[in-house]
């Protein structure tokens, strides 16, 4: 029945009446550029980020969502440029989304502490719908479940659709002690549903975070050495159609260990407790994370497994640049 009540869920995709989500991910500044296109090059050099989550497992393969992002910082002209490329498969197949984006920030150093990044993002949207792997009402027999008898239900008039959206965002670092930023997706709102008469469309969706680094070590606020024993604790509120969710974490921080904990809240209910533990190095970083459900789906979904993995780099050989110092935003 688990895998049943996914279905369902994809029948509403199909009809006119439907509005999407964004995939979500809860390592949210292990893919920085997902979460704020502001964060576009908040690096000294270069970045390869890799993401891979796996949501509610028990559910066949309910949502798989993977990404792909390479940012690089541009100090000569005070930018950052980035690419990405994000897979979502939900329902273990029925809807397929892939998102290609690019990415450019402009840094300003608005004095020796205060450093405030602009944003920007083009994506382009291809959107595949797997008619065959639906199971409508009268496809259900009472006594036994679904049947392979045909459905009266009729076909949209595209099962793909590809469209371009826009987003923005704006962050602000006071040194190494504080930031925080806003982002702004799907500026224009674009229509994504399959049947050509629909109203449906890809919802505003308006991101607020924010985050201090205290060091218990020197008892100040900010990074000093290394070696030092940092906490961060941090707040991310998201908005998109009548979705509304509160993030409340806390990372700690002990070169080269990192271990998290954040409780997600969506207003009407607890959702998930998330626990992070992550390996860190100067060039290199691994993460994972677990989302232990506390909504009435319960745990017997499975929860939600992610994996992230970070390569910073530098191009630059011995040559004489300028120098813009990166937000210390928290890793994972």
């Amino acid at each position: 029945m688990r895998k049943f009540v996914i279905i369902l869920i994809f029948m509403i995709f199909a009809t006119k009446f439907g509005f999407s989500q964004d995939p979500s991910f809860s390592q949210f500044y292990a893919n920085p550029l997902y979460l704020n296109p502001a964060l576009t090059g908040s690096t000294d050099c270069g970045r390869i980020n890799l993401n891979y989550r796996n949501q509610w497992p028990s559910l066949s393969n309910a949502f798989i969502t993977y990404s792909a992002t390479y940012d690089q910082s541009l100090p000569k002209i005070s930018s950052g440029i980035g690419l990405s490329f994000i897979g979502d498969n939900a329902g273990n197949g029925a809807l397929n989304t892939n998102i290609i984006s690019a990415f450019y920030s402009y840094k300003l150093q608005v004095s020796q502490m205060i450093l405030l990044t602009a944003g920007f993002q083009g994506s382009y949207y291809q959107e595949k719908l797997d008619w065959g792997k639906l199971v409508f009402e009268d496809q259900i027999d009472p006594n036994t479940g679904p049947t392979n008898l045909p459905t009266s239900e009729v076909p949209p008039d595209n099962l793909n659709k590809s469209y371009v959206d826009f987003s923005t965002g704006m962050i602000i670092g006071y040194s190494d002690i504080f930031f925080a930023g806003v982002g702004v997706h799907h500026l224009t709102q674009p229509k994504n549903g399959f049947y050509d008469n629909s109203d449906s469309k890809l919802p505003m969706k308006i991101t607020a975070h924010i985050g201090a680094t205290i060091n218990l070590t020197q008892g100040t606020f900010g990074y000093n050495n290394t070696e030092d024993f940092i906490l961060s604790p941090n707040v991310l509120y998201q908005q998109q159609e009548k979705f509304h969710q509160l993030n409340i974490g806390l990372y700690a921080k002990k070169y080269p260990f990192v271990g998290g904990l954040w409780f997600r809240h969506n207003f009407e209910n607890a959702d998930a407790l998330i626990i992070l533990v992550g390996f860190q190095q100067s060039s290199y970083r691994i993460g994972y994370s677990y989302d232990f459900t506390l909504s009435k789906l319960s745990n017997g979904s499975g929860g939600a497994h992610e994996i992230s993995f970070a390569w910073e780099f530098c191009i630059y050989k011995g040559e004489k640049r300028k120098v813009i110092k990166a937000i210390k935003a928290p890793s994972f």
